[in-house]
């Protein structure tokens, strides 16, 4: 069973880590990545016990920044004429 349920707009963006973040009990972090958002992944896990949260959010807002990605028409190389 989940230690809590938390709403993605509850937990902090890490840079270094490249993770959401939340705070567990044990004096660590939850953690879970966007990678595993985009796969519908739902449980952040801590890394220094055995406890984890169930993370509550949309799936399709992290789909629409993979398809806004594909969506850029590809970058031009500029030509040099002789």
């Amino acid at each position: 069973m989940s230690y809590d349920d938390v709403e993605i707009e509850d937990m902090e963006w890490n840079e270094e880590l490249q993770s959401y973040t939340y705070p567990c009990p044990c004096g660590d972090l939850f953690q879970i990545t966007k990678e595993d958002l985009k796969l519908g992944e739902e449980i952040a896990r801590c890394p220094s016990c055995s406890l984890y949260i169930t993370v509550i959010y949309n799936i399709e807002d992290f789909l629409e920044q993979k398809s806004k990605k594909n969506l850029e028409p590809p970058k031009q190389q500029p030509v040099s004429v002789a």
